[in-house]
């Protein structure tokens, strides 16, 4: 068997541009050393902190860096060490999943690219002409790039860029030092109409220029997965990505459906291998995944095939933005995702009141459909048609009715609050919370804008006993949900002067003893009991912190006859509650 520092620097190729090495927003050095291996973990909610430092420390082991989103660790570990960290990591309870940074390069622009100052001849294929007679797009409606960053400097992308992010040098300057990224971003919406260049599908429509790729153009899963995250936390609606490597991650597979649940449509290249090898995060669930067309209508050689495949987009000779001030024709399944980005940013345009799951369905049923009848490996649902697709989303009217569904984590309902408390709360809707309302007794005292927010409040602002916590999660329509507690808030110091109940639930008074006696004694407290004993015969037999124990009588060697049972329970107070005394026989 391969050893995992080889495994990990096995090489996959990619739609046109791939996955390399990115770390997070926290840390310092781009990629791992040649010595050392880079794994992502997520810990489950039961694991401390102290914990997760000890286990990478007993390997060598060191956190360089998260997708604060996921709670996902990047981790470095000796490459040697890597292996058996990656088994001990698998098989802990603690963590939720443990697998590779997956680590791919970059393959060919194409499997025959060539320059060509050609016409657009892919914008009259879909009909993007007569689609702009509905739509050409809003400035609402954003279109993040995943890529290797774009040029501000090139005349088509001046004024169509918001500040972004580079995950590679984590920095906010997500400037191309590759080319990769500027000529999607150009495919899927430069400046158009302007006598300057190309047009693209979307004309509105701003750009959010995320970089995941470096100057070599790879990077690896962990920039992608907080690539996609920040796209989903800054708003955009449509998010593009002309990149993918072959080995399947739950970190990629959690990034996405992250993004999903905020009602982002993201879109990705299916891979320009020729083969019908799952190409990630294309075939991730919840992610449109393009193959290639050509000007006939058909399939090039390179395109990849398979069942992830969910529609196809024109994706040769496409003429799109080169450097920071030239053209060029590029190929690739690279520049298919952006077309069809494009379209579904037309059709968010047309009507924002659909959700990600309507546009998508929307996208799929209204193509043109080639090769063979219905959906097919090799075309999906079909080829792309953004007039059949925006005129269906011009024509869905909804009705939004559907109130946000609202809770609250904690408190606890019925819990006893002291001093400052946190009311963690969130909401989710059919299209999108737009805002969170804290109320107690009545009384609006927090609000947030977010989906999920956590409230602070000052318990000593309010009289000890019953109060009513109501939250509010509202959305654009005016739909409002609401869900509410009820907490005691207790801040004086009442002496507890109630003593706890303690019992012997088994064996029964009178009981017969068995060879192998199991004795269960609960404890009951106003407040909460912290030790229970047991004593046999007037002498101490046993002790347990918990409110209910058992306790266990080896009776071989115990004389026949009558013998005496009694429990105690102790509470904080030092209160101490004594159970009836039992009789059992031998």
């Amino acid at each position: 068997m391969a050893s995992l520092a080889k495994y990990l620097s096995r090489t996959v190729s990619l739609a046109l541009a791939t996955l390399l090495g990115a770390s997070t927003l926290s840390a310092q050095a781009n990629k791992p050393s040649a010595a050392e291996t880079q794994l992502l973990v997520k810990p489950r909610a039961s694991m401390s902190e102290v914990a997760m430092h000890a286990l990478l420390s007993a390997k060598g082991a060191r956190e360089h860096g998260d997708i604060p989103a996921l709670n996902v660790r990047i981790i470095r570990v000796p490459a040697k060490a890597s292996a058996a960290l990656l088994e001990a990591l698998k098989r802990n309870a603690d963590v939720e999943y443990a697998e590779p940074d997956y680590i791919a390069t970059k393959s060919a622009t194409a499997n025959d690219p060539y320059y060509t100052n050609g016409s657009a001849w892919h914008l009259a294929k879909i009909q993007a002409p007569s689609a702009w007679d509905l739509s050409t797009g809003s400035q609402n409606v954003v279109i993040a790039v995943l890529d290797s960053g774009a040029s501000a400097a090139h005349p088509d992308l001046k004024n169509k860029l918001l500040p972004g992010y580079d995950f590679i040098n984590n920095d906010n300057n997500p400037d191309d030092d590759n080319g990769h990224g500027t000529a999607v971003a150009g495919v899927a919406a430069p400046s158009t109409n302007n006598a300057v260049g190309v047009a693209g599908v979307a004309w509105a429509n701003p750009i959010l220029p995320v970089k995941v790729l470096g100057a070599d153009g790879s990077g690896n899963y962990s920039a992608i997965a907080n690539g996609i995250t920040y796209a989903a936390d800054r708003g955009a609606r449509i998010i593009n990505m002309s990149l993918g490597g072959t080995s399947s991650s739950r970190t990629l597979q959690d990034a996405v459906n992250y993004a999903w649940k905020k009602n982002c449509v993201l879109i990705a290249a299916a891979g320009n291998n020729g083969n019908d090898t799952a190409v990630y995060p294309a075939a991730c669930a919840n992610v449109v995944a393009v193959s290639a067309t050509n000007s006939s209508d058909t399939r090039p050689s390179w395109s990849n095939y398979g069942s992830y495949v969910d529609l196809s987009a024109p994706g040769v000779n496409i003429v799109s933005l080169q450097g920071t001030n030239s053209y060029a024709g590029w190929n690739g399944t690279s520049f298919s995702s952006p077309v069809v980005a494009g379209v579904a940013a037309l059709m968010a345009s047309a009507n924002p009141n659909l959700t990600n799951t309507e546009l998508v369905n929307l996208l799929l049923k209204n193509t043109n459909d080639i090769g063979a009848a219905g959906y097919d490996v090799y075309y999906g649902s079909g080829r792309v048609n953004a007039y059949l697709a925006v005129s269906a989303a011009s024509a869905t009217v909804v009705t939004d009715t559907s109130a946000p569904a609202v809770q609250i984590s904690s408190p606890d309902d019925g819990a006893t609050v002291s001093g400052t408390i946190s009311v963690n709360t969130s909401a989710t809707d059919n299209v999108g919370v737009t805002k969170l309302e804290l109320y107690i007794n009545n009384a609006l005292v927090a609000q947030s804008t977010n989906a999920s927010a956590t409230f602070s409040v000052n318990s000593l602002n309010y009289a000890d006993g019953a109060h009513a916590l109501a939250v509010r999660g509202y959305d654009a329509a005016g739909n409002v949900g609401t869900t509410s507690i009820i907490v005691t808030v207790q801040n004086s110091t009442t002496a507890d002067t109630i003593a706890p109940v303690a019992q012997i639930t088994s064996p029964a008074d009178g009981s017969q003893l068995a060879r192998s006696q199991k004795i269960n004694v609960a404890g009951t407290d106003n407040v909460a009991v912290t030790a229970v004993e047991l004593y046999i015969n007037g002498k101490f037999f046993g002790r347990s912190t918990s409110a209910s124990a058992v306790f266990s009588w080896n009776t071989s060697k115990v004389a026949k006859g009558s013998h005496t049972l009694q429990a105690f329970a102790y509470d904080a107070a030092g209160n101490v509650g004594a159970s009836t005394v039992i009789t059992v026989l031998k």
